[in-house]
């Protein structure tokens, strides 16, 4: 986990994520990038040199009808000091069962969104700290290129105007073969995503795509992250 926590710190103070006295939601949806999440920031809220107070939220999305038990992830939470709160949400009910959606990710993606952040809200947090590392950041410029024709990514720090809240992703120069070893090695307990369309996604899709790549153009993933950094896309 300390070579995590490196990244972690150069995100940080490379676009100033988190200043002294922030109250930080931290999303953990028990998937191991937000664990790799969690468990960063706790360790580096010891020797960074910044006064920050983390809160972990998890959303229960209900699925299939049913909620999950999350008691390793509060029982993690009361090992790193850290204030954990399971919110419990009807979001796989509405878009599987009420709403039939076609798309359900997008949907299930704007739910989980709005839910999170009024719980950050609601617990008095001014900034939500998402897992999203590297390989989802070029990821998410190959959908939007290929589905949507159009140039950009999600940013490392944003600021929603309409909550007074922003948004940090301090994994985002970590690599996910790195966070997959990291949580494995720490002995992080994973809990499963019960979600009806868990790896047939565009995402999923896409990263076996640039996995294929991969072995045709060595070193592509990476060449295509500094063009989005030299290019300053969506404020990287």
């Amino acid at each position: 986990m300390q070579r995590i926590m490196g990244y972690m710190r150069k995100a940080i103070q490379e676009y100033k994520m988190i200043e002294n006295g922030d109250r930080i939601a931290v999303g953990i949806s028990g998937g191991k990038d937000s664990l790799a999440l969690a468990a960063g920031l706790a360790g580096l809220r010891r020797f960074i040199g910044i006064d920050f107070t983390l809160v972990g939220i998890t959303l229960d999305p209900g699925w299939n009808g049913q909620y999950t038990d999350y008691t390793p992830l509060q029982q993690l939470c009361e090992k790193w000091e850290m204030e954990y709160h399971v919110i419990r949400t009807e979001i796989g009910p509405i878009v599987f069962e009420a709403r039939e959606e076609s798309n359900p990710c997008s949907l299930c993606a704007r739910m989980r969104r709005g839910a999170l952040h009024d719980a950050a809200k609601a617990h008095g947090c001014n900034k939500i700290a998402l897992g999203h590392h590297y390989d989802d950041a070029v990821e998410t410029f190959v959908m939007n290129l290929f589905q949507e024709g159009r140039i950009g990514c999600f940013s490392p720090v944003t600021y929603l105007s309409r909550k007074d809240i922003t948004m940090i992703r301090p994994l985002v120069f970590a690599p996910e073969h790195e966070i997959a070893s990291a949580v494995r090695k720490a002995e992080l307990p994973i809990v499963k995503s019960q979600c009806p369309v868990d790896g047939a996604t565009t995402r999923e899709w896409t990263k076996n795509w640039l996995r294929e790549m991969e072995k045709e153009h060595r070193g592509i993933t990476h060449r295509i992250f500094g063009a989005m950094k030299r290019g300053n896309i969506s404020g990287w």
